[in-house]
């Protein structure tokens, strides 16, 4: 009996497509959740003020979701300590959402989850392509160069 090692299946183009949404879209929470005129952000969960790089941006509907992951309403900025090691610090989440967006609004975040959705790579090609140039309008409209941000997905500043 021998050892062998499997070779890996190539990743899909969707799949591919998705962690590069996933980056993006992560850019443009963070940046639209900084305080105006700072290069902080106050976390939604804990209410406390970081630096932009100590930023995660959190999701309150867990990312295995597909019909949530990239909704603007469920994603905002959130420390990393809430994020990581309080496992996102849901009950605080949720107040700081229900102060943001009402009780109503969130009811309804909450039931989307059980919808079903899927992307094409279309969709996934034009909200990358969406992002992006969301997160070059905001910085040229700060008149910022935020390096932590804007790095690692190629937007031009």
């Amino acid at each position: 009996m021998g050892f062998y090692c499997k070779k890996k299946a190539p990743a899909s183009k969707g799949a591919e497509l998705k962690k590069k949404l996933d980056r993006v879209f992560s850019q443009y929470i963070r940046l639209r959740d900084m305080l105006p005129g700072t290069t902080l952000f106050r976390c939604i969960s804990c209410n406390k003020v970081y630096p932009i790089g100590e930023a995660d941006c959190g999701h309150y509907i867990n990312r295995k979701h597909m019909s949530t992951r990239f909704s603007e309403v469920n994603c905002h900025a959130q420390c990393r300590q809430c994020n990581r090691f309080d496992e996102g610090n849901m009950s605080g989440y949720r107040l700081g959402l229900v102060r943001m967006y009402g009780e109503t609004r969130v009811a309804y975040l909450e039931a989307q989850k059980y919808e079903t959705r899927k992307y094409g790579d279309y969709e996934y090609e034009e909200l990358i392509r969406h992002y992006k140039k969301e997160i070059a309008r905001m910085l040229e409209e700060r008149g910022e160069k935020i390096t932590v941000l804007s790095k690692k997905i190629g937007v031009k500043i």
